[in-house]
């Protein structure tokens, strides 16, 4: 299943990447290339639909693996699990709704990665820099025009958020 942030069949990636071949390895990038900015239980739910009994740890072993390797990025908004994608190695940002939660990816903002050149860091050797925009998504701007970005509500672990 091929996507736009997953260069190719699952289990293809896997081999290319040095990684053996297993079903919660398989399942877990399936999972994330069709769901993007999951938590680790969020994929846990589904990758055991899918395969039946796979424990949770099984589940944060794999992610740990493919973060490793490279083909999964885990990111930790403030105030929010660690959520992991496919979309790695490219160094983009993400917009979250303070309102729903909802978290977009944002394409770099200015320039080549990493994006941003902060003044003189006496040596220090810059490979990524991460930025999180924060606000209203449109829908929920839709919805709740009234509702104030200062508010500062963000979305507890266990709300839904729109389909990225």
């Amino acid at each position: 299943m091929p996507t736009e942030h997953l260069p190719g069949e699952p289990r293809n990636v896997l081999r290319e990447a040095g990684l053996r071949v297993t079903a919660p390895r398989v399942a877990v990038l399936t999972v994330l290339a069709a769901a993007p900015h999951s938590t680790a239980d969020e994929v846990a739910t589904k990758v055991r639909a899918e395969l039946g009994s796979v424990s949770t740890q099984a589940v944060y072993d794999v992610l740990r693996a493919c973060v490793a390797a490279g083909l999964v990025r885990r990111i930790e908004p403030a105030g929010f699990p660690a959520l992991y994608e496919t979309r790695a190695g490219d160094n983009h940002h993400h917009f979250v709704c303070r309102s729903c939660g909802n978290v977009v990816d944002v394409d770099c903002v200015a320039g080549a990665a990493p994006c941003l050149t902060p003044h003189e860091l006496a040596g220090c050797v810059i490979d990524e820099a991460e930025i999180v925009f924060w606000g209203l998504c449109a829908e929920c701007g839709r919805e709740n025009p009234e509702t104030s970005i200062a508010s500062g509500a963000a979305r507890p672990e266990n709300s839904p958020a729109h389909p990225s």
